[in-house]
């Protein structure tokens, strides 16, 4: 069986490239050129969503299914860099070759990934091989839209029509799953403001839980996990997620119809 890893970020503006990019003195302090970009940002088309490539990655979440685990988790420690986040994320590219998963990827998650990776000088070979080194990526690589090493759900299941596009809250909820449990990417700047880098990290890494568990629906739809395979995926999340010890995961099975 092909490993699947699925996988969410969690960004903050680039304050550090913004600095450069909008000419700020160097003493300008984060919260003043985020508030300055975000300014102009309103002005010019009336949102607070910066352009893709102004974001900076503060945590990436996996959640892997390999051989007979799944695991979720949040790559590095709170004071991993953001370099070292990426890298290790196109590690486990390397190392196992997964399926990727995403809720979005296609419209975020990878673009913010390919600059940021870009700017730090990452190294993410097996990511980009479009069948220059092995011929199977030429007809199903990372990159095309209708391949499937990657697969965008939320992508996918709209058929590609972005006004079909649904929230993965919503949908995980309507599923059963427990969906957010109290923030939202909107809160994320505020809460990194706030120093709680640990609570982003644990909303993110409930984000890839409830995007893997969209997914065994869809594979049950789809016809690829009969009923009984798709009930024992099922119960392998609740019981992983039943032995780590962090709140959250408690949080999260309570809200588990």
């Amino acid at each position: 069986m092909t490993p699947t890893l699925v996988f969410d970020i969690e960004t903050i503006p680039d304050t550090k490239g913004l600095r450069v990019l909008l000419d700020l003195p160097q003493d300008t302090s984060d919260e003043d050129v985020a508030n300055i970009a975000l300014h102009m940002r309103r002005q010019q088309n009336g949102t607070d969503f910066l352009p893709l490539h102004q974001h900076r990655i503060c945590a990436i979440s996996c959640a892997l299914r390999e051989g007979n685990n799944f695991r979720v988790w949040t790559l590095g420690d709170a004071n991993a860099s953001e370099a070292e986040i990426i890298q290790r994320f196109f590690d486990g590219i390397e190392k196992y070759t997964p399926q990727i998963i995403s809720w979005n990827g296609s419209g975020f998650d990878l673009p913010v990934l390919h600059y940021r990776a870009l700017i730090h000088g990452i190294n993410a070979s097996r990511y980009w091989d479009l069948g220059e080194d092995d011929k199977d990526f030429k007809w199903n690589n990372y990159i095309s839209r209708y391949h499937t090493r990657h697969l965008d759900l939320m992508d996918l299941m709209a058929l590609y029509n972005g006004r079909a596009n649904a929230p993965l809250d919503d949908l995980a909820k309507l599923c059963g799953f427990p969906g957010k449990l109290g923030m939202d990417g909107s809160k994320v700047w505020d809460a990194y403001k706030a120093g709680q880098l640990e609570e982003i990290r644990n909303y993110c890494e409930t984000d890839v839980a409830n995007t893997h568990l969209v997914y065994l629906r869809f594979q049950l739809m789809r016809g690829h996990l009969t009923p009984d395979a798709y009930e024992a995926e099922i119960q392998l999340v609740r019981d992983t997620l039943s032995i780590y010890p962090a709140s959250h995961w408690q949080e999260f099975l309570a809200a588990w119809t």
